[in-house]
């Protein structure tokens, strides 16, 4: 998504700075023109060096250079960009910007420019937290910047506070939404549901799978960076909650089917992807079950789990009852998925029938480059009409744009 973006990475005089370093590495790797411009205390941190070595670009700090060319290319600089993220931003460029004050190249180019403005604040925790900074921070979210907030974690000083800068997924992860937000999903609603789901057998025990979330978590962030807004509906994952996406956390598969119900109510898309529990248990415990317990008509050493069929959530929103209810605000764009073992187009072609969804995804997931826990997915793609398109092995994020694609489509 930030692929030939025109980004300006703003750095100031603090020691969070080194960390400004490995973000203008990963900007570049997605394919972003990066220009660094650098104020004079943070050239006290860091070289300019070495941001040009790892931006393969000029790096810019000097407004007042006798050739007068920077005063030049301050403005050409504030007019080709489409954000200016300054990481980290310091107390003091924080005042100079509220109250406009541009005495050197950074706090020029962020006067002159109407790119989108995004400040990660990172100082000691006095100063982030005095009245001064919170009014300036205040001013400049009204102007329409967006702010980063610091963490909260162990200072430079030695101390444990607020003003930690964040760390680089969350940085990216901002950087990605706001250039995206003029993307073809803008102004849009979509759902996602990701992970599995657990069904209580007791307090420490559960029915569930192998279902790693990893390809939901791509959908959520692929739609955020395309301008979406974005509600993701996770059973239990290891994973990190995307910026910017609204998260809504279930454990069973009943709380997912609530959860889906009151997030469609002004969605434009849902993507099923959890890979939802097909039975759960008729009656969990209230304590652990001890091993030397029997339960049902097992005999000794043997236990016996009476289980009951769960919701189908994408069966009930095919009835017309329960569709009736979602028609009344808005065409809803259904996006299924189907993960087998064995005669996949078979069965996905009768799920695709029976639930009446605008788009399935179906993936073996015996194999071992697809599927639970793999970092790609090998995945076949059944139209309402008819037609099926068999997609190559790909990460799973290209995996996600190649959906979205089609869902752009069907909503155009």
């Amino acid at each position: 998504m930030l692929l030939n973006k025109r980004l300006i990475v703003g750095v100031c005089g603090g020691i969070a700075s080194y960390k400004a370093i490995e973000l203008v590495s990963r900007l570049q790797q997605a394919g972003a023109l990066v220009d660094v411009i650098m104020t004079d205390h943070a050239q006290e941190f860091i070289r300019p060096l070495t941001f040009a070595t790892v931006s393969q670009r000029p790096v810019y700090h000097n407004l007042w250079e006798p050739s007068g060319q920077a005063a030049e290319l301050h403005i050409a600089l504030a007019e080709q960009a489409e954000l200016l993220a300054i990481v980290p931003a310091t107390a003091n460029t924080l005042a100079k910007l509220a109250h406009g004050i541009a005495d050197n190249m950074l706090t020029a180019v962020a006067l002159a420019t109407k790119a989108p403005l995004l400040l990660a604040p990172a100082m000691y925790k006095g100063m982030y937290e005095h009245a001064a900074t919170q009014v300036n921070l205040s001013i400049l979210r009204e102007r329409g910047a967006s702010i980063v907030e610091p963490e909260v974690g162990h200072l430079a000083s030695g101390a444990i506070g607020v003003g930690r800068l964040p760390e680089l997924s969350v940085l990216m992860g901002a950087i990605s939404m706001i250039v995206g937000r003029k993307g073809d999903l803008a102004g849009r609603r979509v759902v996602v549901t990701a992970g599995g789901t657990q069904e209580p057998i007791d307090p420490v025990r559960y029915v569930g799978n192998r279902s790693s979330g990893k390809m939901g978590y791509a959908l959520a962030t692929v739609a955020r960076d395309r301008g979406a807004h974005v509600t993701l509906i996770s059973g239990p994952v290891a994973l990190e909650v995307p910026y910017g996406i609204e998260l809504c956390k279930v454990e069973t598969a009943i709380q997912m089917r609530d959860a889906v119900g009151s997030a469609i109510t002004d969605a434009d898309v849902l993507v099923m992807n959890a890979a939802v529990a097909d039975f759960r248990p008729i009656a969990p415990a209230s304590r652990k079950i001890k091993k030397n317990e029997t339960r049902g008509s097992g005999e000794q050493g043997e236990f016996s789990l009476y289980l009951t069929r769960n919701p189908d959530i994408l069966a009930e929103l095919a009835n017309a009852d329960y569709e009736g209810s979602v028609k009344r605000l808005r065409r809803l764009i259904r996006v299924g998925f189907a993960a087998e073992t064995h005669d996949v187009i078979t069965h996905a072609q009768a799920k695709m029938a029976a639930k009446r969804l605008d788009l399935l995804v179906a993936n073996d997931v015996s194999r071992l480059d697809s599927g639970f826990g793999t970092d790609t997915n090998k995945v076949y793609l059944f139209h309402a009409n008819g037609d099926m398109e068999d997609l190559p092995v790909m990460p799973k994020i290209d995996v996600a744009t190649a959906i979205w694609d089609r869902v752009v489509s069907l909503l155009s």
